[in-house]
């Protein structure tokens, strides 16, 4: 056999989230693998995966002519074991086991001695000094880090640590490893990457707490903050796929080092722990997991009750950029829409800007002229409120202001006939107090869109305790027929997403008061390293600074919480004209403050 024909022989130590995903993209990549965990349990596990992935590759090679290894040559094997000394044969050996300093350094010492002189060994830790652990291994020199911030996949990130005590061969191998197993380097600072750890995990540790109080389904959480803030995955299949133990205990080391309650572990995560729904990994956490780790029980959630009333005829109040994509997607959507502005001039040019932006779409392909022509037909505009009188649904879409909102809903309750659902589109104000004002409280839901309306397909449903049932399903039946996906929640300030996105930025916005923090590092390691498609800074200047700052004046009066008390870097560089992308000053955009 010639040295490109041998099969390398990788061990791996532990085999929690991260080291039995290891195991496998080694397996994938032609290693043989050995594989080394002191719990049965998890040995029993990872035997019955590889077992299930064998037998669907071989499922899938019957019925694909070509399938399987180019050569015809036998998988590698796998050794799976709780004896260390299996280890001696091993070429490069990867320690994942749990994040404990003593733990750690006892394992790489007994590796290093296992082992022949000078074979690699790198650790998976994401908070301990490697350069400590090098020495503490016995052979600074063969150690190097492999740190993940999400179970390692393919193509997925990982940052290579080169110790600098570290041989030219063993950051070689370090580099060389990474290709192999189809990982994507992450070009992120050690310090930049640990407050990202930071920000995410306190995040994950309220979408926890926010489903504990029953606030909102699993299912709504994971898809309002998917399809609310782009992001790859919600923060509650995340907590399944980290490993509810795995994030448990970094919470908890944190809560005991910093006293930060944004640590303290929810209880929900720690009742998981006690009863083994570790996610994934166990085969349950939030939702339940086939032996393939693909999910056959959903986390729970769905609609509720209610019958839905036909709606063919929908008012639209405003003529904002909000009111226009609503206006945009009802007519678009085949609803004949009426859109009531404060004027004859503000209803022809809110007009004039759906026109527009349909001849933009037909433009871009995704619409076609005839569908242009049809919703503009569909389309009809209105200075008096009057003209909603024969709508089945209102949807108002003004300023955001409860005293300006109030009066609008006072006079839709004239208007409108009985049994019209009166939707406001509020993402911060009180929905009760606009059905209280009016009169008719049964009717009135909040239903926020996200902006562009036309683009974003989530909308937050948003129920009073007075709200009835078929005012509900009526407009969940409305957003699937417009493509979109509601979420419910009940009326609270921030409902959802800026409940969970506003104190995750504000975190961020507390490094500005440590010394060398880099927002640009920052984002970049949000970016990279989990996959967001923007970090926390760039996110603030494209909200706008000055819509962030309110939201969290709103929040924190609502709430009164730590975590949400409004930033006072925020609240000078809005007074300082900052505003974010919308003028070119902000976080990554133009003038910036030191």
């Amino acid at each position: 056999m010639t040295a490109a024909q041998r099969t390398p022989i990788t061990g791996i130590v532990g085999l929690g989230t991260v080291g039995e995903a290891l195991l496998r993209l080694a397996h994938e990549a032609g290693h043989e693998v050995i594989a080394v965990d002191t719990a049965l349990d998890a040995l029993d596990r990872t035997a019955r995966r590889l077992k299930a992935a064998d037998a669907a590759r071989a499922e899938g090679a019957d019925g694909a002519e070509g399938s399987g290894r180019a050569d015809g040559a036998a998988r590698p094997a796998v050794t799976l074991t709780t004896d260390p000394a299996a280890l001696a044969r091993a070429e490069l050996v990867i320690e994942a086991v749990g994040e404990d300093e003593a733990v750690k350094r006892a394992v790489l010492r007994d590796v290093v001695a296992r082992c022949a002189p000078g074979v690699p060994v790198l650790t998976t830790t994401t908070t301990l000094s490697v350069p400590r652990l090098a020495i503490a291994s016995g052979s600074p020199g063969s150690v190097a880090g492999l740190r993940f911030f999400t179970p390692p996949a393919a193509g997925g990130p990982a940052l290579p640590v080169h110790s600098p005590l570290a041989s030219a061969a063993t950051a070689a191998a370090l580099d060389t490893l990474v290709a192999e197993l189809g990982l994507r380097p992450a070009a992120v600072a050690a310090p930049s990457a640990a407050d990202a750890d930071d920000l995410v995990l306190a995040y994950l540790n309220r979408a926890a707490i926010l489903c504990d109080e029953g606030y909102a389904s699993a299912r709504d959480i994971d898809t309002a903050m998917r399809l609310g803030c782009g992001l790859p995955l919600g923060p509650l299949e995340t907590l399944d796929l980290m490993g509810i133990d795995s994030v448990h205990a970094a919470l908890l080391a944190r809560w005991r080092r910093t006293g930060d309650c944004a640590f303290e572990p929810s209880p929900l995560l720690s009742r998981m722990v006690t009863a083994g729904r570790l996610g994934r990994k166990s085969g349950e956490g939030f939702a339940a997991y086939d032996e393939l780790g693909a999910v056959v029980t959903p986390a729970a959630g769905g609609p509720g009750a209610g019958t839905a009333r036909p709606v063919t005829r929908v008012g639209v109040v405003g003529s904002g950029a909000m009111a226009r994509g609503i206006a945009e997607v009802l007519a678009v959507g085949g609803r004949h829409t009426v859109l009531v502005a404060r004027g004859a001039e503000q209803a022809e040019r809110a007009l004039t800007a759906v026109g527009d932006s349909l001849t933009r779409r037909v433009r871009r392909g995704r619409i076609a002229p005839a569908e242009r022509e049809a919703a503009l037909g569909r389309l009809e505009t209105s200075h008096d409120l009057a003209a909603l009188g024969g709508c089945d649904l209102v949807v108002e879409a003004i300023v955001e202001d409860l005293d300006a909102k109030r009066a609008l809903f006072g006079r839709l309750g004239e208007v409108c006939a009985p049994g019209t659902v009166l939707a406001t589109t509020t993402s911060s104000l009180s929905v009760a107090a606009c059905a209280e004002a009016s009169g008719r409280p049964a009717d009135v839901i909040g239903l926020h869109f996200f902006n562009p309306a036309p683009v974003m397909r989530l909308v937050e449903l948003a129920h009073t305790p007075d709200s009835h049932e078929d005012a509900l399903a009526t407009a969940r039946a409305l957003c699937r027929d417009l493509g979109k996906t509601a979420v419910e929640c009940p009326d609270r300030t921030g409902f959802i997403v800026n409940r969970l996105l506003f104190p995750y930025l504000g975190d961020a916005l507390d490094l500005l008061e440590r010394a060398g923090t880099d927002i640009a590092a920052t984002d970049a390691a949000l970016e990279q390293g989990y996959g967001y498609p923007m970090g926390p800074f760039a996110l603030l200047d494209t909200i706008g600074l000055d819509v962030s700052l309110a939201i969290q004046e709103r929040l924190y009066d609502s709430f009164g919480l730590p975590e949400l008390v409004p930033s006072q870097s925020l609240s000078e560089l809005v007074a300082a004209g900052a505003l974010g992308r919308k003028n070119q000053r902000g976080f990554r955009t133009g003038e910036r403050r030191g």
